[in-house]
């Protein structure tokens, strides 16, 4: 059925009277009712409920435990699996390196060079033992432009026998040797002052050969308890054939002991030489010197955390015996080192100073062309004040730098005599020999070295130093160079082959040498040009027993001097070959 518009309005308008007609009855009021307030209401906050310190414990908690037993029932249970067995995995084991006890070496090179050298130790018994070395270098000479005999000969030979036990080891040894070399080093003007034939003449008059021979006895004994520690003595007799003679007497005990908590350690130092020349410089005079030092130096050793403090001193009573002359020396022995980064980087710094027993021997070793007229006395080396840091860069790399001031009195240079053209000089007295003198110095210098493994196989070092000198009494430091570099390099090429190079610099010296026969006024100090020295070595290993090996020294072929007027060789080539064996 259909509504239209109008039904649709009324049907509305109906429903919304009829629902209001029972929403509320008509006239009807809400009403009203009473209500009494008996107290006004008052809020309160209760106390806090605090937790006890010591719990109270429930004694049904706190009961005493029962002990529970507890007991398994087993029974087999069937199983098809089979474990197989374990097989250790097979380790690939290196070829234990033999060790030889013995080695003979023997090269040839130009310039008429051999160089020898025989080595043997045999054990006696479970503690002894018995050595030998025999060595031997020559030249047959031949320098360019040199008109005197330039050959050297360099032989020795050394026994050695030991005992170590258990509580105490002990050795003696015995050692000759015998040198041979030529006061070659005439001056670039020699023979200005005579005619050319008279120069000739005079040359060929020459016989600049002189010889060493020195003997030596020593020992060393040690202990494992006891105050004494060690015990060192030496015995050195040297003389040439100019009749020059020497003996050092040389003994060092070292006791050690506890005083509160701390390990004492004390050296005790005898120390004499005594020796002759037969003739001064000029002819006048022999010339005689003795010596006798008594020392002892104490020290010892504190630990805290990064801290090693070594404290000490020496103190030495020198006795001038030919003059009566007696004097007394002390010395800081102090050195400390702190761990800035543990083993990457460590401070040190010290103070040292040493009295230094100087002897004939000793200075002919360093420098073969010193006069048999020396003046010998000891050098005061009075303090010497270091600091450097050192430590490791990677665990392959390390290095170490280091500056120091140092003081010295006393200290012997080296200087070229003065000398004249005079046909009844001595041999050594043409301008071709060194003296030795002696001046109050000061001496600031900076260190560093560099050393590195970069492998197994390969290997690095280098090291410098520069030096500058004060002095008091001479015009310069005579023949000490301000700077000094060196380095070195060792490759394994393959397990056969090896090589490696050493290349070093020496700078700048200073020297000064006179002809008597014209002023001496205006003398001035003679400049030795710095120079450059690159070595390198190759061998092959044929065997564990046989290697051959090749050498070459002085590669630029520079004709530098190492002292006035003494030029080294020039390039040098040398073969040969190192065997090692077992008796």
């Amino acid at each position: 059925m259909n509504f239209n518009f109008q039904n649709k309005v009324a049907l509305t308008l109906f429903l919304i009277a009829f629902q209001f007609s029972f929403a509320q009855k008509t006239g009807a009021g809400i009403g009203s009712e009473v209500v009494n307030v008996v107290k006004p209401y008052t809020p309160t906050i209760s106390d806090a409920f605090k937790v006890p310190e010591t719990p109270v414990l429930d004694d049904e908690g706190n009961a005493k435990k029962e002990n529970v037993k507890y007991s398994i029932f087993s029974f087999p249970v069937a199983s098809t699996f089979t474990p197989s067995k374990g097989k250790a995995e097979g380790v690939e084991r290196t070829k234990r390196q033999h060790l030889y006890n013995n080695y003979a070496t023997l090269g040839f090179g130009n310039y008429g060079t051999v160089n020898g050298e025989l080595f043997v130790n045999q054990e006696l018994g479970n503690n002894d033992y018995v050595s030998g070395m025999f060595r031997h270098l020559s030249s047959q000479g031949g320098i360019s432009n040199v008109e005197l005999d330039d050959k050297y000969y360099d032989t020795g030979i050394d026994l050695s026998y030991g005992v170590n036990n258990k509580d105490m080891s002990w050795n003696v040894d015995l050692g000759y040797q015998n040198q041979i070399y030529n006061w070659y080093g005439l001056p670039a003007d020699f023979g200005s002052t005579i005619t050319a034939d008279d120069r000739s003449s005079l040359i060929r008059s020459m016989e600049p050969q002189h010889a060493f021979n020195a003997f030596n006895a020593g020992g060393k004994i040690a202990f494992s308890e006891g105050i004494l520690s060690q015990a060192t003595l030496k015995f050195n007799h040297f003389a040439d054939s100019f009749g020059s003679v020497e003996n050092r007497f040389y003994v060092k005990p070292t006791v050690q002991f506890d005083v509160m908590d701390e390990f004492i350690k004390t050296n005790i130092i005898v120390d004499y030489v005594g020796g002759n020349f037969e003739k001064n410089y000029t002819n006048t005079a022999a010339v005689k010197y003795g010596y006798t030092n008594l020392g002892i130096a104490p020290s010892f050793v504190m630990l805290k955390d990064d801290w090693t403090l070594n404290i000490g001193a020496a103190v030495f009573f020198s006795m001038d015996n030919e003059n009566s002359k007696n004097k007394l020396f002390v010395y800081p022995q102090i050195n400390a080192s702190y761990k800035v980064v543990g083993d990457l980087m460590i401070f040190y710094a010290g103070a040292e100073g040493d009295l230094q027993q100087n002897t004939y021997s000793d200075l002919a070793n360093e420098n073969p062309f010193v006069s048999p007229t020396l003046d010998i006395r000891p050098t005061d080396k009075q303090y010497d004040i270091f600091a450097g840091l050192k430590g490791k860069i990677t665990n392959n790399v390390s290095y170490n730098i280091r500056g120091s001031f140092k003081n010295e009195r006393n200290k012997a240079l080296y200087r070229s005599y003065d000398y004249s053209e005079t046909s009844t000089n001595e041999p050594y007295a043409f301008g071709n020999s060194l003296s030795v003198v002696y001046d109050d110095m000061r001496t600031v210098s900076f260190s560093g070295d560099l050393k590195a493994a970069f492998s197994e196989n390969v290997s690095f070092g280098i090291s410098g130093t520069f030096s500058s000198y004060t002095n008091d009494i001479q015009q310069e430091a005579w023949n000490l160079p301000q700077v000094k570099v060196n380095s070195n390099l060792e490759v394994n090429i393959t397990p056969k082959w090896y090589a490696g190079a050493t290349v070093f610099y020496v700078g700048e010296r200073k020297d000064m040498q006179t002809n008597l026969l014209f002023s001496t006024t205006n003398s001035a100090p003679i400049s030795l040009g710095s120079y450059f020295d690159a070595n390198a070595h190759v061998g092959y290993k044929y065997s564990d027993r046989l290697t051959g090996f090749l050498r070459l020294n002085n590669i630029a072929n520079q004709s530098y001097e190492k002292w006035l007027n003494y030029q080294v060789q020039g390039f040098q080539v040398m073969v040969g070959a190192n065997y090692k064996f077992d008796f």
